[in-house]
């Protein structure tokens, strides 16, 4: 059952409830799902099937930049004309410097100047940062270099022979430019009448059909879906945990739904991936089934709950949306700030 925790000053999550499961009515509480957290297991064999099926290899004339390419200047322009209130979200987390059990590689901030380096005016201050963004503190887009299945990345192209340790010749960020489209959020504890899901739970694409009717909006060719769950609000009022092994997300399942639905970007306030992975050995299978075999950028780790209270003062969940990542050239990802205008 996914009701509101009592705060507690401990670091660690509180037992997830039992109750994650996806064939719930619009409104109320999540019925259970057989299989507990993660959802019900599948076999690698049946994964395996999944990922030839859903492969959209040899379709695009720049395989590097993948699904972004499907988006349409009449996609944009219908994207557009959203833009009615002249309200501006961002959905970045603030850069976080400090190690902790969602942190296990904080992002470095220090001064390179104060003011006292060059003569004599004006004095001129002067920062470094960095990140080893690929985790679960950092807002970052993940590339199509960035997920390798069997060996082989986005379109049928061996790991080994585009990838080194200068960064990635085929699939990298730079190949990406920015994205422009709609954007829709699929608001699951608005769904559910939760404060946050819990930890473990599993979002299928029955889930995804009723997110649908339930917040009146309906996906389509060209969007960017963006996947909340609470975690942030959880973390904040509940206490911090470590995402990596236990967090919301969707189940493999529900990769179906949002192909058939020509999505070109997928992101969430997790990394769109349940936690514990419900396939034996394959602990991100929706990296797998979204970059890897659909040719789909993923965004990790945004803050949705601004988003969130948006859509709602708004009454709709589709907005202007766009998406610009570093232009850096042979880079699996980026940290990035993605924003939605009303």
């Amino acid at each position: 059952m996914c009701t509101a925790p009592t705060p507690h000053p401990t670091t660690g999550p509180t037992p997830p409830s039992p109750a994650t499961g996806a064939s719930a009515p619009p409104t109320g509480e999540p019925e259970v799902l057989p299989g507990g957290l993660g959802g019900p297991a599948v076999t690698v064999e049946d994964f395996d099937e999944r990922f030839d099926r859903l492969q959209r290899w040899g379709q695009y004339t720049n395989p590097s930049a993948g699904a972004w390419q499907r988006v349409t200047p009449a996609q944009i322009t219908a994207a557009a004309a959203l833009v009615t209130a002249g309200e501006v979200v961002t959905m970045s987390l603030p850069w976080n410097t400090v190690s902790g059990p969602d942190n296990h590689s904080p992002a470095l901030h220090y001064m390179t100047d104060l003011g006292d380096r060059e003569a004599p005016e004006p004095s001129c201050h002067k920062d470094f940062i960095g990140a080893d963004y690929h985790g679960k503190a950092v807002s970052h887009l993940d590339a199509l270099a960035h997920i390798a299945y069997r060996g082989t990345l986005f379109n049928d192209t061996p790991a080994r022979d585009v990838v080194g340790s200068t960064g990635a010749r085929f699939g990298d960020v730079a190949a990406l430019g920015t994205l422009v489209t709609r954007g829709v959020l699929l608001d699951f504890p608005e769904l559910f009448g939760v404060p946050w899901l819990e930890p473990g739970r599993a979002l299928t694409a029955r889930d995804i059909e009723a997110a649908e009717s339930r917040l009146g909006v309906t996906l389509g060719a060209g969007d960017a879906v963006l996947i909340r769950s609470g975690h942030f609000r959880r973390r904040a009022e509940v206490g911090v945990w470590d995402p990596s092994n236990l967090s919301a997300g969707l189940h493999v399942g529900a990769m179906d739904l949002l192909a058939e639905r020509d999505i070109v970007c997928l992101g969430g306030d997790g990394d769109s991936d349940v936690r514990p992975s419900p396939v034996p050995g394959v602990h991100s299978p929706i990296h797998v089934l979204a970059i890897t075999a659909l040719g789909i950028p993923l965004l990790d780790n945004l803050h949705l709950e601004a988003l969130s209270q948006a859509c709602a003062r708004h009454q709709r969940y589709a907005f202007h949306f766009t998406v610009a990542p570093l232009n850096i050239p042979a880079g699996t990802g980026s940290p990035v700030s993605p924003v939605a205008v009303f």
